[in-house]
């Protein structure tokens, strides 16, 4: 019997088709494997979970509170944003002048530190979020300026807000415009005429050297290393 075109088409035996057997169709593509990302440390995994929320740490009762009042006045249960809460608090304990301070240079660089690290945190895991991408670099920029205030009035507190909050600062360039391949091609050129300019420079005063007198020769040397 000939081979049946239902069962070519179907991948599929037909009954009293004898010898038809039909190719079974690839459904499972090779995927390209994804690189696991690095493991982001957070700011908050050095808050322990049995201390005591910001609220109830100066109560004398939550102390001798049973267990299960203990679990709900701890970290332990505790949602998000009381942990950054809490570690906002204890950044700004490391860098404030007095218990009263709250709103100096130092303390608002503490605030936009623990916030900084709370959206670099959250873009580690959600990469293609631009509105809080949007709210670090802001952020980012806020901080910079204070730190370049305090640096220049008051360097010895830059050091050790610096210090204190673990954070490096670098320099801005000197150079704010955007690097595109046709202004570096345009600045490359440049340099390059420039050095064909002074090569050629450098000639032509080497032949007028040779053409004047011996006695001359000595007053051209001392003139061109002067004007260099």
């Amino acid at each position: 019997m000939p081979p049946c075109a239902t069962s070519l088409d179907f991948g599929r035996r037909t009954p009293g088709c004898t010898g038809c057997f039909a190719i079974q169709p690839v459904r499972n593509y090779a995927r390209a494997l994804r690189k696991k990302k690095p493991v982001m440390e957070s700011q908050l995994s050095d808050l322990p979970p049995t201390m005591l929320k910001m609220e109830y740490a100066a109560v004398p009762l939550a102390q001798t509170a049973d267990d299960l009042v203990m679990r709900l006045l701890t970290l332990e249960l505790a949602s998000h944003s009381e942990k950054l809460k809490l570690k906002t608090e204890q950044l700004i304990a490391k860098v404030q002048r007095d218990d009263a301070d709250h709103s100096s240079t130092e303390v608002r660089v503490a605030i936009l530190t623990s916030k900084i690290r709370n959206y670099q945190e959250h873009l580690h895991k959600h990469p293609k979020d631009k509105a809080n991408k949007r709210w670090m670099l802001m952020a980012i920029d806020r901080r910079k300026k204070l730190l370049k205030h305090l640096r220049a009035t008051r360097y010895d507190t830059f050091e050790h807000v610096c210090q204190q909050l673990g954070i490096t600062y670098t320099f801005p360039p000197e150079y704010y415009r955007h690097a595109t391949r046709r202004w570096v091609a345009k600045k490359a050129l440049c340099i390059k005429v420039f050095k064909e300019v002074q090569k050629q420079k450098l000639e032509q005063r080497k032949k007028i050297i040779q053409t004047l007198p011996t006695g001359h020769v000595e007053l051209a040397q001392t003139a061109s290393t002067g004007t260099k």
